[in-house]
């Protein structure tokens, strides 16, 4: 297995034969040096098949940027699967017990850079990409367990 972001070695790539069908757009076998010394752009499962989309020159986060995590409950995240590069917003939300807010509540932009779950618990964590000057207040937001996340946008 190749972790997302991980850079790629010679030896997590083997050379396989696979049937010609124009649905597959597998690297070719004389391009996988190319591929070496870039980084996962997905997780990449033992075995599996290797695509240009499987690969990327670009470090996440970058040098502006942070990877803050939020821990949510299903009440907590829209109901459609979340995927790489959504557009969100960590909206802040009163905790147990307390009214909701008079105004808009404090919200944090930030965009998907991936999604699990803790087989656990059953808590959805989302990898959300902020940058720097925002990266310790929503940690700390989150921290609380008092957010929702908003899906704003698909647009890559």
């Amino acid at each position: 297995t190749i972790e997302r972001g991980a850079v790629i070695a010679a030896d997590d790539l083997a050379q396989v034969r696979v049937g010609t069908d124009p649905a597959l757009h597998p690297v070719p076998a004389d391009q996988l040096d190319q591929v070496v010394g870039q980084r996962a752009a997905v997780d990449v499962a033992g075995g599996a098949m290797l695509t240009a989309n499987s690969v990327t020159d670009a470090v996440v986060p970058d040098g502006n940027n942070s990877v803050v995590g939020v821990a949510l409950s299903p009440a907590q995240a829209p109901g459609l699967n979340l995927r790489t590069g959504d557009h969100v917003r960590v909206v802040v939300t009163p905790a147990q017990g307390e009214s909701a807010p008079a105004g808009a509540p404090p919200v944090s932009d930030a965009t998907v850079a991936g999604v699990h779950v803790m087989p656990e618990t059953g808590q959805m964590i989302v990898d959300v990409l902020v940058p720097h000057a925002d990266a310790a207040v929503l940690a700390a937001r989150a921290a609380t367990g008092n957010v929702a996340l908003v899906l704003d946008s698909r647009d890559r």
